[in-house]
């Protein structure tokens, strides 16, 4: 609503769209509302189908299993099944993580990897997510000056603020990074209440209550 109050006709869905929260199906559902969206996967739909960076004794194993299961069979295929990147008109291209991964990306300041992400990019600008960290900076790539812009996570952010995050793109490639309060509370105790007291479920929660990677 935020969104389409701010006149946005397209849309982005950059990954990590179902698991872990309460209502993984019924999000995908609400989601499919949206018209002229364009889905990615991210690591967590990955997961759904393909685990082997995920050991079996991680709890977050337990969570994809868990999502899988609420999902049914064939929607957790085909949320698995999702391109890993898309390119947005003739200046954007969204990776979930990097060109490299969908487990690695970039973080607000520089970091020590980041030529290697950039390795051979020429795009003006990427839109990734992973991180849920919200921010919007400039780098130098092989092809030059590149445009690093990751929008935050709407259900799950981890820089310390509760609100969802998401950035708007206008016709002239401008970028507007948005916050939107939602009740957090209240998405943890669903979780609670529909997946119980299993180790993961405490982790997700934990991780709503606190707006970090805790």
């Amino acid at each position: 609503d935020d969104a389409r109050g701010r006149g946005a006709t397209r849309w982005l869905l950059g990954g990590d769209m179902a698991p872990f929260g309460p209502w993984p199906a019924e999000t995908v559902e609400r989601l499919r509302e949206l018209d002229h969206a364009t889905w990615i996967r991210g690591n967590t739909e990955r997961w759904l189908v393909d685990r082997h960076d995920l050991p079996d004794d991680q709890p977050m194993a337990a969570a994809v299993a868990a999502c899988r299961e609420a999902l049914g069979e064939a929607l957790a295929d085909e949320l698995g099944a999702l391109r890993e990147r898309a390119a947005l008109g003739d200046q954007t291209v969204a990776w979930h993580g990097s060109p490299v991964s969908d487990m690695r990306s970039f973080m607000p300041e520089p970091a020590d990897d980041e030529g290697e992400l950039l390795a051979g990019v020429s795009d003006r600008r990427l839109a990734f997510g992973h991180t849920h960290l919200q921010f919007h900076r400039s780098a130098r790539a092989d092809g030059g000056e590149v445009d690093l812009l990751n929008p935050g996570s709407v259900g799950l952010p981890f820089d310390g603020d509760h609100r969802a995050a998401y950035a708007l793109i206008d016709d002239e490639g401008e970028v507007t990074l948005r916050r939107v309060g939602y009740d957090h509370a209240a998405s943890a105790q669903a979780l609670r209440e529909r997946f119980g007291d299993a180790h993961w479920v405490g982790i997700v929660c934990a991780r709503l209550e606190h707006a970090a990677f805790a």
